[in-house]
């Protein structure tokens, strides 16, 4: 950097302004105080201060006009290897010839270099201009001088100048005249401030570090490609020479020698060739025999496999060896070929695969990856720089999609394939004859890509095995009558069901795997539907004493919320359900009764079954049967019903009336009936071989009285209200 000294007398010091007295002061008590201070202790001296790179230089009192009888100097330097550029922003001392009285003088090293006067527009004087000026060296010294006879007294301003140090070009400055030759004798490095010198390939530099002497550098090549050539080439040194060169790059890649035609290192010849004894050229390989090489005869292209190569180049004081030069290439290491994966694919796929490619494995569909037993999401390796792959292919195994989700009431088949396996077919069946598939159709079930079992249905993704209602296995083929009437055969009247409640007899109907169907005046007593924990329910056998062994629980009771029967004359809405505690697997004894479809009718002298444990006629006394009973009675005209009540009220009172949830059913002459211990038990219709539950055992005057008939409740006109209640219970 830059420092200025300025040199004058403290009774010359200007006072121009406040400000300047000011800073005046607080400089010279500052010294007041350091002299102070050193007088008190023991300090080191003060370290010169580092040359300046900039500054700036005025006149005392710049920018007013200097005072008379003044002379002060600047010394500026910066560092070695800079020289002082020196702009004037303004310059207006007294103009005089040669400036002999007032004047700005510019020396180097005592030498007065230029001396300026005047101002820009004057004729007289001499005025630096607007273009800056160059120091020779490192320093200028500026002396600015005044005298008394001023003509324009203390008009003229004085002087304003920056600085600043510029880095000489010591590369492209001209030889000097004193015949030492140039800066280089062969390379120049302009630095900041100063130079360096190099030498050409095969020289190196003198101790006076500016030139160069033939020798062999040598040293370490690590570029992945180079040219390399011994001292001298082509020409021979006219010293002896041992060099040594050693080329490494990155492990992973290979080193390519290619010798130019021009190869001449001296040998001697013999019938085996040419013996290379006092020049050569060794070249080692790692892990390899060094091998001499010599004579006239170019190498041509050796490819080392290594990546690292060393020559060592040896030359004596006699013979002649005009040397060798060569250009040195890289190349990625090779891997082996990785072979194929059975059901799968290596990619990419490629003739030859080098140092860091990578190669994935994917398998086909429906295969996995797996490696050392274990199943992985992906696979890649990548070619090592030993040229092996860094871990072995993988195998692609065949998935599996598990064990088939079980079926409710069904099982699975397998048609096609193995061990749950990838295209796998299986079939779901049903428990036939009491249970068929959503749709009536067999659903086939495919190992997917996925690991999931497929529906090859459009619709149905999940089979459900749905109960068959209304079809026993065994079917009763002759009339018969239940009132005093025949035992129904086992299995013929599966959805029979004995209720029990508080040791009262009546029946139902089993309508779903947790729902039985019963009369509601069957669960009510004192205006209230009973507990729970006093209903009791027997299905799958026609006997008694047999049922009552194993009696089921009610979960639930559900009333029509219309029925209100208090005194027992009124039988509208005389439908309820039963949820069950359990779930029930049908089969040959229990099956479920179907319910009317939507628009069922009820033609009259159509022929319906009815069933239960109720009162029976046996030697003209009515017993409560230990057995199933049943018999076919046809529907009876609505108003030949209604007639037959209204003629039973002239005869007595309370009847019940006959609502339009109401159907009858029975023979004019009477003799076949159903009973107390009847209520809540099945009348059914057929329709395509299925019994369909149309009505529930009501009420009825007498038990097969003749012009009397027993009253059933419609059940297709509390559809709604069945499917409403089992779907929300």
């Amino acid at each position: 950097m830059f420092y200025l000294n300025v040199r004058h007398l403290l009774s010359q010091q200007p006072t121009s302004s406040l400000m300047d007295t000011f800073n005046w002061k607080m400089r010279w008590a500052s010294c007041i105080i350091w002299f102070l201070y050193v007088s008190l202790c023991e300090c080191s001296p003060l370290p010169e201060p580092e040359p300046q790179m900039y500054g700036e230089v005025q006149s005392p009192l710049y920018p007013q006009p200097y005072p008379p009888n003044l002379q002060e100097q600047w010394d500026l330097a910066v560092p070695e290897g800079y020289q002082i550029r020196l702009t004037f922003t303004h310059l207006d001392i007294e103009a005089s010839a040669n400036c002999y009285y007032d004047s700005l003088t510019v020396l180097y090293k005592e030498k007065a270099l230029w001396k300026f006067c005047g101002s820009e527009n004057s004729a007289d004087g001499h005025h630096p201009g607007n273009q800056p000026i160059l120091s020779p060296g490192n320093s200028l010294t500026l002396i600015f001088q005044s005298d008394s006879n001023n003509p324009e007294a203390h008009q003229n301003l004085g002087f304003s100048a920056q600085y600043q140090a510029i880095d000489i070009d010591e590369c492209s400055a001209p030889e000097p005249g004193d015949g030492s030759g140039p800066f280089c004798s062969q390379i120049c490095l302009n630095t900041l401030g100063s130079y360096l010198c190099s030498c050409h390939h095969g020289y190196e530099l003198r101790s006076d570090q500016r030139t160069c002497v033939l020798s062999c550098g040598g040293g370490i090549f690590d570029e992945p490609e180079g040219h390399l050539f011994s001292p001298g080439y082509p020409n021979h040194p006219p010293h002896a020479v041992s060099c040594q060169y050693v080329i490494s790059v990155q492990e992973g890649f290979t080193i390519t020698l290619n010798f130019t035609d021009n190869f001449h290192i001296e040998s001697m010849d013999s019938p085996e060739g040419p013996q290379c004894l006092h020049h050569w050229l060794e070249l080692t390989v790692r892990d390899e025999q060094p091998i001499k090489l010599c004579g006239r005869t170019s190498p041509g292209v050796i490819v080392t496999n290594s990546n690292m190569v060393k020559l060592e180049y040896h030359i004596d004081d006699e013979g002649q060896s005009n040397g060798w030069s060569l250009d040195y290439s890289t190349h990625r290491v090779k891997c082996p070929l990785p072979g194929s994966v059975a059901k799968g694919r290596v990619t990419p796929s490629l003739s030859e695969y080098l140092f860091r490619d990578y190669i994935y494995v994917r398998c086909d569909q429906g295969y996995k990856l797996m490696m050392n037993g274990r199943e992985i999401e992906s696979f890649s390796t990548i070619c090592q720089s030993n040229g092996k792959w860094h871990r072995p292919l993988p195998e692609c195994r065949i998935i599996d999609c598990g064990e088939p989700d079980p079926l409710l009431n069904g099982g699975v088949a397998f048609l096609s394939g193995f061990q749950n396996q990838y295209l796998s077919v299986i079939q779901y069946r049903c428990n036939e004859p009491f249970y068929s598939l959503l749709g009536d159709a067999n659903v086939n079930f495919t190992c997917d890509a996925d690991r999931k079992w497929r529906s090859t249905h459009e619709v149905i993704d999940s089979p459900l095995c749905l109960p068959v209602c209304g079809q026993p296995t065994n079917h009763i083929n002759v009339y018969q009558r239940i009132f005093g009437g025949q035992d129904a055969p086992d299995n013929a009247i599966p959805w029979q069901v004995l209720l029990s409640v508080n040791g009262k007899r009546g029946g139902g109907m089993v309508i779903g795997d947790r729902w039985v169907m019963t009369a509601a005046h069957n669960i009510i007593e004192k205006g209230a539907v009973v507990p729970n924990d006093t209903l009791r329910i027997f299905m799958g056998l026609n006997e008694v004493t047999a049922l009552e062994k194993s009696p089921l629980s009610a979960a639930s009771i559900h009333v029509h919320p219309e029925y209100n029967n208090p005194n027992n004359v009124d039988y509208n809405n005389d439908i309820a359900l039963i949820k069950l505690n359990v779930t029930l697997t049908f089969d040959s004894s229990v099956m479920p009764v179907c319910l009317p479809e939507p628009g069922a009718t009820y033609d009259t002298g159509v022929m319906g079954l009815v069933s239960g444990f109720g009162l029976t006629n046996e030697n003209n006394r009515r017993i409560l049967t230990n057995q199933l009973k049943y018999v076919y009675l046809p529907v009876v005209d609505q108003q030949t019903c209604r007639n037959s009540i209204t003629s039973e009220r002239r005869r007595r009172n309370n009847i019940p009336d006959l609502t339009n949830n109401m159907f009858c059913a029975g023979l004019p002459e009477g003799g076949k009936d159903s009973c107390q211990g009847d209520s809540g038990s099945p009348f059914t219709l057929t329709k395509d071989g299925r019994h369909w539950a149309a009505g529930i055992v009501s009420w009825g005057v007498d038990c097969g009285r003749k012009g009397t008939y027993g009253v059933y409740t419609r059940v297709a006109n509390y559809l709604n209200w069945i499917q409403k209640t089992m779907q929300e219970n």
